[in-house]
Protein backbone atom coordinates (compact mmCIF):
# COMPACT_ATOMS: atom_id res chain seq x y z
CA UNK A 1 0.00 0.00 0.00
CA UNK A 2 2.92 2.48 0.81
CA UNK A 3 3.66 3.27 -2.81
CA UNK A 4 0.30 3.29 -3.98
CA UNK A 5 -0.49 6.06 -1.12
CA UNK A 6 2.63 8.20 -2.16
CA UNK A 7 1.29 8.17 -5.72
CA UNK A 8 -2.04 9.62 -4.62
CA UNK A 9 -0.82 11.60 -2.48
CA UNK A 10 1.38 13.07 -5.38
CA UNK A 11 -1.71 13.57 -7.33
CA UNK A 12 -2.59 15.97 -4.72
CA UNK A 13 0.76 17.30 -3.49
CA UNK A 14 1.35 18.18 -7.21
CA UNK A 15 -1.40 20.60 -7.61
CA UNK A 16 -0.76 21.99 -3.85
CA UNK A 17 3.18 22.76 -4.96
CA UNK A 18 2.11 24.39 -7.55
CA UNK A 19 -0.70 26.63 -5.58
CA UNK A 20 2.34 27.19 -3.12
CA UNK A 21 5.40 28.11 -5.72
CA UNK A 22 3.08 29.35 -8.99
CA UNK A 23 5.08 30.94 -12.14
CA UNK A 24 5.51 29.71 -15.60
CA UNK A 25 7.45 27.13 -16.02
CA UNK A 26 5.93 25.53 -19.24
CA UNK A 27 4.11 22.46 -17.65
CA UNK A 28 0.12 21.82 -17.52
CA UNK A 29 -1.52 19.53 -15.52
CA UNK A 30 -0.08 15.92 -16.43
CA UNK A 31 3.27 17.32 -16.20
CA UNK A 32 2.61 19.03 -12.52
CA UNK A 33 0.85 15.63 -11.89
CA UNK A 34 3.89 13.53 -12.81
CA UNK A 35 6.57 15.99 -10.41
CA UNK A 36 3.76 15.69 -7.89
CA UNK A 37 3.80 11.75 -7.82
CA UNK A 38 7.94 12.24 -8.29
CA UNK A 39 8.48 14.31 -5.61
CA UNK A 40 5.84 12.54 -2.94
CA UNK A 41 7.76 9.34 -3.71
CA UNK A 42 11.18 11.34 -3.13
CA UNK A 43 9.77 12.67 0.15
CA UNK A 44 8.62 9.39 1.58
CA UNK A 45 11.56 7.86 0.63
CA UNK A 46 13.97 10.44 2.15
CA UNK A 47 11.83 10.82 5.62
CA UNK A 48 11.77 6.77 5.75
CA UNK A 49 15.13 6.77 5.06
CA UNK A 50 16.40 9.39 6.98
CA UNK A 51 14.15 8.06 10.42
CA UNK A 52 11.33 10.52 10.44
CA UNK A 53 8.54 8.52 8.54
CA UNK A 54 7.38 5.29 9.15
CA UNK A 55 5.26 3.25 7.40
CA UNK A 56 2.43 4.88 5.40
CA UNK A 57 -0.51 2.54 6.23
CA UNK A 58 -3.05 5.34 5.23
CA UNK A 59 -3.88 8.70 4.60
CA UNK A 60 -2.41 10.69 7.05
CA UNK A 61 -1.91 15.29 7.70
CA UNK A 62 1.50 14.47 8.51
CA UNK A 63 2.39 12.25 5.36
CA UNK A 64 0.48 14.99 3.41
CA UNK A 65 3.29 17.31 4.61
CA UNK A 66 5.82 15.11 3.25
CA UNK A 67 4.81 14.57 -0.38
CA UNK A 68 4.11 18.66 -0.66
CA UNK A 69 7.26 19.51 1.08
CA UNK A 70 9.04 17.01 -1.78
CA UNK A 71 6.87 18.17 -4.17
CA UNK A 72 8.47 21.31 -3.73
CA UNK A 73 11.39 19.87 -4.12
CA UNK A 74 11.12 18.84 -7.41
CA UNK A 75 8.92 21.34 -8.26
CA UNK A 76 11.96 23.87 -7.63
CA UNK A 77 14.58 21.62 -9.10
CA UNK A 78 12.46 21.44 -12.55
CA UNK A 79 12.23 25.06 -12.84
CA UNK A 80 16.12 25.56 -12.19
CA UNK A 81 16.71 23.16 -14.65
CA UNK A 82 14.45 24.36 -17.27
CA UNK A 83 15.81 28.19 -16.57
CA UNK A 84 18.89 26.98 -17.18
CA UNK A 85 18.39 25.16 -20.47
CA UNK A 86 16.43 28.02 -22.13
CA UNK A 87 18.72 30.54 -21.16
Amino acid sequence: MGIFTWIVFGLIAGVVAKFIMPGRDGGGFILTSILGIAGAVLGGWLATLSGIGGSVTGFNLYSFFIAIAGALVVLFIFKVVRNKSSS
